[in-house]
């Protein structure tokens, strides 16, 4: 009997979906979302979710923040370890790709309609050019994507940890505090959640006062409501840094087939962001600035890129033609 759905999921830092993607199709359903640190493994929240939606699966993608290398997986943001392998066999299945949640992301731009996604400065996408993806959340993912043959080909790495530059003195003075706390600082330090922390206590302590103890959702509050000045330059500064870091991506491999933003934390604060510096500090590269001028830059608002992206890998690994 030939299968309609494979299992799907999306599997962070704080949370896992899962959903079944039609095979025919591509199209997702039957999402649910479970709290990571209420299992105590994957394998344990899967089984829980086809108990409940108790259709028949043999296929299954996975797509999980941490670099994927080999059998062995293990999470670099939560404590969740385990062999795909042993996975595999455990839940009876065929196939079971595990990915990393940015090569999901990337695989989900050719899925994606106009109502997907809103464009931020630049011209047409031009086809057949560099993608970049990138996304603040728990972490800050990065991913590329390239089309070759009718085949997407995602090209993974860990570019949300490359060393943080800065480019204005304030960025300097809130580098410099979070060198002294931390020793070494990635992008990922400051464009993330807990980067958003980190952001915050670098401006405070850099004009020498003491930072107050803040979540990531009180910073973002508060800036929206007005209510504290100094978390309202905490998240404008938070959105020049991801136009510089977009506009180091553009550089790296010449994206004029778009940079997507994903990740969990800019749709909270989807108008702010829209009004900031981000697309002033993206083509801010001095004698590159008419180079990056045309680069166009779109925010993913599809609810699920990472389920509609593991469908359309595992899709792809069965032949079907994606986009």
């Amino acid at each position: 009997m030939q299968q309609k759905y494979a299992l799907v999921g999306d599997v962070g830092g704080t949370n896992a979906r899962l959903a079944l993607c039609e095979l025919a199709t591509g199209a997702i359903s039957h999402a649910k979302t479970f709290a990571g640190a209420e299992h105590p493994s994957l394998e344990v929240v899967i089984r829980h979710y086809l108990d409940e939606v108790s259709e028949p699966v043999r296929q299954a993608c996975i797509a999980i923040a941490c670099p994927i290398q080999g059998d062995w997986v293990a999470m670099t943001n939560h404590s969740w370890e385990f062999s795909i392998e042993e996975t595999r066999q455990n839940l009876g299945l065929e196939q079971l790709h595990v990915i990393n949640d940015f090569t999901a992301v990337s695989m989900a731009i050719p899925m994606l309609g106009e109502g997907d996604r809103i464009q931020i400065g630049g011209e047409a996408p031009q086809s057949g050019k560099p993608i970049a993806i990138y996304g603040a959340g728990t972490g800050l993912g990065v991913a590329h994507l390239l089309q070759a043959q009718g085949q997407w080909i995602s090209l993974p790495g860990e570019g949300g940890h490359v060393d943080f530059a800065a480019n204005t003195e304030e960025e300097d003075a809130v580098l410099q505090v979070m060198r002294g706390e931390l020793g070494h600082v990635s992008a990922e330090r400051f464009l993330s959640g807990p980067g958003l922390v980190n952001l915050y206590r670098g401006l405070v302590k850099s004009d020498g006062r003491e930072p107050e103890t803040l979540a990531p959702k009180d910073i973002t509050e508060r800036a929206l409501e007005g209510s504290c000045l100094d978390c309202r330059r905490t998240l404008s500064l938070f959105c020049v840094l991801m136009g510089r870091f977009a506009g180091n991506l553009a550089l790296n491999m010449g994206t004029f087939g778009g940079i997507y933003i994903a990740g969990g934390i800019v749709p909270r604060f989807q108008e702010f962001f829209l009004a900031s510096g981000f697309r002033v500090a993206f083509e801010d590269k001095g004698r590159f600035k008419s180079y990056l001028h045309p680069i166009p830059v779109f925010l993913i608002t599809h609810e699920g890129p990472g389920l509609l992206g593991a469908g359309a890998y595992l899709r792809q690994s069965l032949g079907h033609l994606i986009g």
